[in-house]
Parts: structure tokens; sequence; C-alpha cells
């Protein structure tokens, strides 16, 4: 499996004009080789479209992504016996379940005469944050890509790619943030409870602070399962 981070929402590419190449067969197995990742994620079957979606939607919100329907989590490349169907509803739950509309592309790769892969080429949006809301769902729920993981947002990451290219954003180099600038570089990372703590900060506060420091390029934010985490840039 591929390892490390990349930045979310540093990305400025337009996803109108984003180049892409259509996979052949040979590019696919290849593909299918280095393992799911930041950008890559195996789906068997279209079972449950609308949690797939959330793969999408992830990627979007991201730096952009491949989905590829009929590959297993091993790499087992069994194809879809009904493309065409399959398509049909991925499309159709996309629509029903996602908002704002993003960008992307789909298309078959013929294993043989009875089967096919469905790719699904996401573009990173300028759209963000993007969203998916199942009937059960209360609220709409927000989804980031971290190596091979689509992970649910949390309120921090959703206003950092609410505001990823805002302009003439700044922040005030207060007591709170030479205390966590010394903390982060004696340590690799910290939450914002470990930074309420550390600062002796309400939470609201300290996550503004947190937000600003990493639209400032200040911190990198990493999305854990859970939790945030925060390190120097």
């Amino acid at each position: 499996m591929q390892s490390g981070f990349e930045t979310l929402f540093l990305d400025d590419q337009n996803e109108e004009s984003a180049p892409y190449e259509m996979l052949t067969l040979r590019d696919l197995k290849q593909l299918v080789k280095k393992g799911e990742g930041y950008q890559l994620e195996f789906k068997m079957k279209v079972k449950f479209p609308e949690k797939i979606v959330r793969e999408m939607v992830a990627f979007a919100n991201s730096n952009g992504g491949t989905l590829l329907l009929g590959v297993g989590d091993l790499g087992e490349i069994a194809g879809l016996q009904f493309p065409d169907e399959d398509q049909f509803v991925m499309d159709q739950a996309i629509e029903k379940f996602c908002f704002p509309a993003f960008s992307f592309v789909s298309y078959k790769i013929t294993l043989n005469e009875q089967r096919a892969i469905l790719v699904y080429q996401v573009f990173p949006s300028l759209e963000k944050p993007h969203f998916v809301q199942l009937p059960e769902d209360e609220h709409p729920k927000c989804f980031v890509r971290n190596k091979d993981k689509s992970i649910q947002a949390t309120k921090e990451m959703k206003q950092i790619l609410r505001r990823w290219d805002e302009d003439g954003i700044q922040f005030t180099y207060g007591e709170a943030e030479k205390l966590l600038i010394t903390y982060l570089q004696k340590n690799q990372k910290i939450t914002l409870k470990e930074f309420e703590k550390l600062a002796n900060l309400p939470t609201w506060l300290a996550s503004r602070k947190l937000v600003l420091l990493v639209l400032t390029n200040v911190l990198h934010i990493t999305p854990e399962e859970n939790f945030d985490t925060y390190s120097l840039k």
C-alpha cells in the first residue's frame, strides 16, 4: 500500500481543464499492482452505491483520484458482469446523494465478452467541501482522503476546505501560538484537545487558531479516524 500523507486542499488545478487519459487494460493492470492509496480505490461490486460515493466525495475534497469498480481489495481484477447497469446505478447515486456537484469522467475497460472494469476518475474540486447525505443521515457528511482511507471530516477540516483559496488570511502570533510552535519543535504533532490543554484555551478559540495556522501554511493538518493531528510545515 502507498504510505505517507499528501497535503489536502492546496491543489490549484481547475477541474474544468484537468487533463486525463483513459486507461488501457495494460495501464489498469500496472495501476492495480500499486495497491490502493491516496488517489486510488478498489471496489469489487456496486452493491452499496450510497457508500461508494463517499470515496468519490473524498477524492473531490482532496486532490482527486481514481475509483476502479470490479477490482478487489487485494487487486483481483474480476470485472463487473453488468457494467452498463452498474454505471447507471452509480450515476444515480452521485446525483441523488452528493452535493454540490463535482467533476468526474467514467468509462469501461473490457476484460472479455462477459466482464468489464468501470473506471471513475474524480477531479480535485474548486467548490469544496462536498457532502454525502443519505436518507438515514440526520446531517450531511463530508469526507477527505488520507493514505488509502476516506475519513469523515471534522469541523476544522470542513472550515479549511471551505476557505482554502481565500485571500488575505492572517493570524496573530500571541502566547498561544508561541507555545504551540515551541511544542511542535519538540514533538511531531498535536491534536485540538492537546492544544486546548497546552494553551488553556476554550475549544472554539483553539479550533479557530489551528484553522488559521493551516490556512496560512504554518501547519499541516492530517485527518485521522476520530480527530485531526497538526504538525509544522
